[in-house]
């Protein structure tokens, strides 16, 4: 089918009669590479006849099998939108939908839903972004992993389109200062994978590059009837689907950043972590929201240079692109970091502290009764009858859990992130320990005692195992072995501690003015050897 061709169909296709059920008036949407019919409570998609190296529409069987392929991608995320493919049949001046005669063309048919429901057309909320990074998680967890003889997310791979997208920006800009800005991160693009080329090898190796949707970002997610749908998978070129799955959320973190929802894109990220326990990817993570913000500056560009573009939006093109430069070049500064633990007796509000603060912070959030289960492989809600010492309550199994907690605090400092670990820390020598992963990091420590009159302790852990939908299996006796035993902070950790009394209720701006002067006051001198930028191995 030629250009000509396909402007007649669709012209065609924009009369109520072609389609098999009731419709009034038909839309037309056109994209670079699609032709999208609004019908009544469907839309049709059709792919133009292009060939672009990086996607090939060319012939009828290409568009076909494309069709097939973004049925089944996208039936994954969204399977309430995606119907069906379908043909276009009759003639050219004349189509009708899933009609008589021959096949003139395929489509993909979609149940249409209202654009308010994007998510970048709604407030983002907590519970929102906790049910998206859990959906996401199971997701990645559940989709195929590409097998080592195939070449997908290999460095050459990830490192190509990063280069492609800076060559595509300067050709579309004449700035002096956007062209030495792109010279920047190009150079910290260079230098970050020559560091991060064995972490690339070895995540492909351990099956974290998969079929993953390609192009996640808030405008191809929608809640539609409560239920979220993530739409528009790449169905066009492989390279750009079978990914780390760190390069798929950090497309979404980048996204909410870039509008200035950051505590949204922490809870996202935690969440995301910690159901999927792939705290690995933060090491990776800096380097594909750089390349993930230039795809953005990249399209920007293309239509800014463009002859057709009117004035008035050339300026916000300008404005947008120029944003997204700055956000990309603020993934490669190094930051300072952080590492707080929150210790406390069961029932002391740890949890729920850390939750907050980890919102309004940029930390990053290990549970202790988390990461204990998945030691033994169980998921965060299991119960398992533990009594004190038992179950997986055993005292080696709660030294394998700090050493767990020990050495992600480790690697996320490593990888330029602040973190918090949350856990009881009733025996000194923990505290130290975490103490002095700090002081090799040069990272800022504190401490956030957290306790509570023991009646109130009491009542709380009592009322949480009734609910039963904690992590938490710590019972009466736990707590009571735990109070008996619980060693008190030293003098010098005194110095380091914020002492809270969560009986009380404190505003959380107070809290974290307090957290922060204490971090800013106790910065521990570095150790160079571990003074490492973001995004290192």
């Amino acid at each position: 089918m030629t250009h000509d061709d396909l402007a007649v169909l669709i012209a065609g296709l924009r009369h109520p009669s072609a389609y098999p059920h009731a419709v009034d008036t038909v839309e037309h949407i056109e994209t670079h590479i699609s032709h999208v019919l609004l019908a009544g409570d469907s839309a049709y998609k059709f792919k133009k006849p292009l060939n672009l190296g990086f996607l090939d529409f060319s012939t009828l069987e290409r568009r076909r099998f494309c069709c097939e392929e973004e049925l089944r991608l996208n039936r994954r995320l969204a399977p309430d939108l995606y119907l069906d493919v379908i043909t276009v049949n009759g003639t050219l001046d004349a189509p009708r939908i899933d009609g008589a005669g021959p096949i003139l063309e395929y489509g993909v048919w979609m149940r249409r839903f209202p654009q308010s429901a994007l998510l970048d057309r709604q407030p983002v909320t907590d519970a929102l972004m906790t049910r998206l990074a859990e959906h996401i998680a199971d997701f990645h967890a559940g989709i195929p992993v590409s097998g080592l003889g195939r070449t997908f997310g290999t460095p050459a791979q990830v490192l190509e389109p990063m280069l492609e997208n800076l060559t595509q920006i300067r050709a579309c800009i004449d700035s002096s200062e956007d062209l030495a800005r792109l010279e920047m991160l190009e150079t910290w693009i260079q230098a970050r994978f020559e560091v991060l080329t064995p972490m690339i090898e070895r995540r492909r190796v351990e099956g974290f590059v998969r079929e993953c949707h390609g192009d996640m970002h808030r405008g191809n997610i929608a809640l539609v009837d409560d239920q979220i749908q993530i739409f528009d998978a790449i169905e066009f070129n492989p390279n750009l689907r079978w990914i780390d799955t760190a390069s798929e959320i950090a497309f979404l973190v980048m996204d909410l950043e870039q509008e200035g929802e950051r505590g949204a894109a922490h809870r996202f990220l935690n969440r995301y972590l910690e159901c999927s326990g792939d705290y690995g990817a933060l090491t990776m993570l800096d380097f594909y929201k750089v390349y993930r913000a230039l795809v953005r500056a990249k399209v920007l560009a293309i239509r800014w240079s463009q002859d057709d573009l009117p004035d008035s939006d050339a300026a916000i093109i300008r404005d947008d692109f120029a944003r997204y430069l700055d956000l990309a070049l603020s993934y490669t500064r190094m930051r300072r970091r952080h590492l707080l633990i929150a210790c406390g007796l069961p029932g002391s509000g740890k949890s729920r502290l850390s939750s907050r603060l980890r919102e309004a912070l940029p930390l990053i959030h290990l549970r202790s009764d988390v990461e204990r289960k998945r030691l033994f492989g169980l998921g965060e809600l299991a119960r398992t009858a533990s009594s004190v010492d038992r179950g997986i309550y055993f005292p080696r199994a709660t030294d394998w859990t700090y050493e767990r907690l020990h050495r992600l605090a480790d690697d996320i400092l490593a990888s330029g992130y602040d973190v918090l670990v949350d856990a009881t820390f009733i025996a000194r020598h923990r505290r130290e320990r975490f103490q002095a992963l700090a002081q090799r990091h040069g990272a800022g420590f504190a401490i956030l005692a957290l306790d509570a009159p023991l009646d109130v302790l009491r009542e709380r852990v009592t009322r949480r195992l009734a609910r039963g939908a904690d992590v938490s299996e710590a019972d009466l006796s736990v707590l009571e072995r735990q109070y008996a035993s619980r060693q008190p902070l030293s003098e010098q950790e005194y110095r380091r501690a914020l002492v809270i009394d969560t009986s009380r209720d404190a505003a959380l701006s107070e809290l974290l003015d307090r957290v922060r002067e204490l971090l800013d006051a106790e910065r521990l001198p570095a150790d160079p050897a571990q003074d490492r930028p973001p995004g290192s191995a």
